[in-house]
């Protein structure tokens, strides 16, 4: 009677007797094990003789409750929260570097694809038969011509994008909406990490650029660096800066607000959940990079300074601008020109953003995570 009692009182306290208590019987009858009979117990000084009574000598208070098995899954599932700077940093930098290493072969093509007025040898129908085509006449490894700096630059500008995004997003948010998520918010976080991230890019960018075009003369990274100083000036390696913040500025307030939209439907209490992630990146890139695509048409343009298409023009000296840049290209290809290698970039873009946030996401659910178990066994 006494254990009766005391069953139901403390089962009463928990708040859900029936589903506590059904807790507590199976994690109990797990541990005896299914063959563990009374006979097979040892009813000594101080032994546990049912799984009951086992759950009655273990601690009340509600952080010892146990939880069914539904529970264990979403709290193992749950982003946690309050991740520092350095979690951002860390994984946005590891989030950088594989998203561009990955799609690098393509992200060669779509420079070539946007030429103004390519070679004869280097006009290409789509994307497969391009690679295929740099494979067969220029070698297996010419599509990852620039690698090495374009890695080199997206670990810190990615450190810095993501660092800045998810701080200032969170700033906003709660003056435009406490306590929610505002798109405003997120489009504006993502258009001053932007800012950051371009500044430390560009220089890769420009080098980059120029070692993926047909006939580059560049074999080396430091050779094309050396070059573009000496015939230059510094100044080239920020040319196209205003162009690149006049067409990033908007992809990333494109890419961020579809991005937090397709999260709020597809993953609505923000668990970490590597399909949602991933689909709503692509999703948020495809739409970012078909819309910005004239404004990437002349980014390349001002970062290689195509000879072929400024000859046709009697350009002389360098083009600089945006505005050249535009009027350069409507007068060689008319409308149509601005959505040069629009397919490559989609393509690209899909992936690339796909990989960058569920890298993203896995890394500071990882990080975040071990830092929590650390703190608590402490």
């Amino acid at each position: 009677m006494e254990l009766e009692a005391l069953l139901k009182e403390r089962a009463a306290a928990a708040g859900e007797p029936g589903r506590v208590l059904g807790s507590w019987v199976r994690r109990g009858w797990t541990a005896a094990g299914p063959s563990a009979g009374a006979g097979e117990a040892d009813v000594g000084a101080g032994a546990v003789s049912s799984p009951t009574e086992a759950a009655l000598r273990r601690p009340w208070g509600p952080e010892h409750q146990p939880r069914d098995r539904a529970e264990e899954e979403t709290e193992y599932e749950a982003l946690p929260e309050g991740a520092t700077i350095t979690t951002y940093m860390l994984a946005g930098a590891v989030a950088g570097i594989m998203e561009h290493c990955l799609m690098y072969p393509v992200d060669c093509v779509k420079t070539r694809m946007q030429s103004l007025q390519p070679d004869p040898a280097a006009r290409y129908r789509n994307v497969m038969e391009a690679l295929w085509k740099i494979i067969r006449t220029e070698g297996f490894w010419r599509p990852m011509r620039g690698l090495n700096v374009t890695a080199t630059g997206a670990g810190p500008a990615h450190a810095l994008y993501f660092a800045c995004y998810e701080k200032l997003k969170k700033t906003l948010s709660d003056v435009i909406r406490p306590g929610g998520n505002s798109h405003i918010a997120n489009g504006a976080a993502g258009c001053v990490a932007t800012l950051l991230h371009d500044a430390a890019m560009n220089p890769a960018e420009v080098i980059k650029q120029r070692m993926q075009m047909y006939n580059s003369p560049y074999q080396r990274v430091t050779d094309c660096m050396r070059t573009v100083w000496r015939n230059e000036g510094a100044g080239a390696f920020y040319r196209s800066y205003t162009t690149q913040l006049t067409m990033n500025i908007p992809f990333q307030a494109i890419h961020f607000m579809t991005y937090e939209f397709l999260q709020e439907n597809l993953n609505p209490h923000r668990q970490y959940n590597p399909a949602s992630h991933m689909l709503s990146g692509a999703c948020a890139g495809a739409v970012a990079a078909a819309a910005t695509t004239p404004l990437d048409v002349c980014k390349t343009l001002l970062n290689t300074q195509e000879s072929l298409a400024l000859n046709s023009l009697n350009v002389s000296g360098h083009l600089s601008g945006m505005a050249n840049a535009f009027r350069t290209v409507y007068q060689i290809g008319g409308v149509t020109a601005y959505f040069r290698g629009v397919q490559a970039r989609v393509i690209y873009q899909m992936p690339s953003t796909a990989i960058a946030w569920s890298v993203y996401e896995f890394f500071k659910y990882i990080m975040t995570k071990r830092r929590e178990e650390r703190r608590a066994g402490h």
